[in-house]
């Protein structure tokens, strides 16, 4: 009964936090960026949240359980995507002023780029939210007894509510709270306890193999895969770059980034050793994925339990809330303003800021509908997310990041690019399936894929960049303009 007081005072805590954050609102800026004002302390804790989701946290323990100290693999190549991101690039991405990447790329290559990156980008942000909002549904369903369904819709319900009241503030403040939970949950918590219950380092080496002390346990393949989808990802995903725009200088972009970033190498080490301690204490767990729960109601009294699973569902509402946005904003500024052009009205600032609001507000509605009712009948998150994930870095890594540091590149190249790296992609997925006679799911989860795709987005790039005309001198000068203009310090305190 106390866990249950815990998660419900969470609950409310987040619902609370939202509807103050409704009256920080005012104009677009506000609802999609926060105003492009948060401080040191807020964009590098809700950065590390808005990351470190389900998978690093649950999945990370789970990694941990079933190879050792090589489970850390995959939320240290997200950690060190955040600090490449924040230390080579954040303080030139804040300068551009925009909402979404796609916008990055008509800033940089012109008309023409920005429709296509907006349909990968948010079929990738929209699996995001629907893995996660599934892998909370279920922490629910453990917690209050309910079905798949029934819990789904409470918490896709807190998260859209929330999301919608306040939008990016709302998010920041309740990230920011989740942060802190999270932080306490495991490393104040729940890693010392397990520690101390299985002997210590000691303890550990007595009781489990060798090889569970070596980084590399979890094969070649699987690290490189990890590095490629999740690092390379990391970078570019639109959720991420979200929290990049609501910095209030570059400096706070690039230094707090980087803390973030640090945050989540020490994150990884943490769920690796936490994972291990658990195939100490309960050595005959089937299900990875349940390694997280099994551990902490066998380790932890009443209450402070409740607070571990909180932490659970704040790491995870975290990735939740902000792949949601992100799906309402490159809907709302990339696909449906492009294709629904309006004529301005001649109406107050006041109004349009208004009008605005309330349509970023029903995005977000809309598409959290949508994402608790995919969430509700989608069986194979796995195939769907790991889809998301190599369209999204086999597409369009190299178009964003070659027209960052690579001045040839242009709107031709980039397109081709994007066109052929989704292509390969996807059509050496399909190769597997049908001719090399791999079963759906091992085609999907291959290495080969993805890596056709980067490879063959990244010579086609370069090839048809320099076969055809440079970006013209009107488009470059507004992108040099923008990125030699550094931005006035908006930051608020914290």
């Amino acid at each position: 009964m106390l866990n249950l007081i815990v998660i419900a005072l969470y609950i409310g805590a987040m619902l609370g936090i939202g509807w103050y954050a409704k009256r920080r609102t005012r104009n677009e800026e506000e609802f999609l960026v926060a105003g492009r004002r948060l401080g040191p302390f807020l964009y590098a804790g809700t950065m590390a949240a808005v990351v470190l989701g389900g998978a690093s946290t649950v999945g990370g323990v789970g990694l941990g359980y079933q190879f050792g100290i090589s489970g850390m693999w995959l939320v240290f190549f997200i950690g060190t995507g955040v600090l490449l991101l924040s230390w080579a690039f954040a303080a030139r991405i804040n300068r551009l002023e925009v909402y979404t990447v796609s916008q990055m790329l008509e800033l940089r290559f012109g008309p023409g780029a920005s429709l296509l990156a907006g349909v990968v980008m948010a079929a990738y942000t929209l699996m995001l939210s629907v893995t996660s909002t599934i892998a909370y549904g279920a922490i629910f369903a453990v917690l209050f007894g309910f079905g798949k369904v029934p819990a789904i819709l409470l918490g896709g319900g807190v998260v859209i509510l929330y999301s919608t009241l306040g939008g990016m503030w709302s998010i920041t403040l309740t990230d920011f709270v989740q942060f802190i939970v999270k932080t306490i949950g495991i490393f104040f918590i729940l890693l010392p306890v397990l520690l101390l219950k299985a002997g210590g380092l000691d303890g550990l080496h007595a009781k489990l193999a060798p090889e569970m002390f070596d980084f590399g346990n979890m094969g070649q393949g699987r690290i490189i895969t990890y590095f490629v989808v999740y690092f390379f990802g990391l970078v570019i995903g639109q959720d991420i770059w979200q929290r990049v725009f609501t910095a209030g200088s570059e400096r706070v972009a690039k230094w707090a980034g980087v803390a973030s970033g640090v945050y989540c190498l020490f994150y990884a080490v943490a769920g690796a050793v936490i994972g291990m301690c658990a195939h100490a204490l309960l050595p005959e767990i089937a299900d990875r994925n349940d390694v997280y729960p099994e551990i902490v109601k066998m380790a932890l009294p009443e209450g402070l339990s409740g607070l571990v699973m909180a932490a659970a569902l704040a790491a995870i509402m975290s990735t939740s809330s902000g792949a949601l946005i992100a799906t309402a904003t490159v809907v709302k500024e990339d696909i449906a303003r492009r294709l629904f052009k309006k004529e301005a009205s001649a109406v107050s600032q006041e109004t349009r800021d208004h009008d605005e609001v309330r349509s970023s507000r029903g995005y977000i509605l809309v598409f959290g509908v949508i994402v608790v009712a995919i969430a509700c009948v989608l069986k194979d998150v796995v195939a769907a997310l790991t889809v998301a994930y190599d369209i999204l870095v086999g597409g369009l890594a190299v178009a964003i990041i070659g027209g960052i540091i690579w001045k040839r590149a242009n709107i031709t190249g980039a397109l081709a690019s994007i066109i052929a790296g989704t292509v390969l992609t996807l059509g050496y997925m399909a190769y597997l399936a049908l001719v090399d006679g791999q079963s759906a799911m091992d085609a999907i989860l291959a290495n080969e894929p993805i890596f056709a795709g980067l490879i063959g987005s990244l010579v086609v790039f370069v090839a048809v960049s320099l076969a055809t005309a440079p970006t013209p001198d009107t488009i470059r000068v507004e992108w040099d303009r923008r990125m030699n203009n550094k931005r006035a310090d908006t930051a608020v305190t914290m």
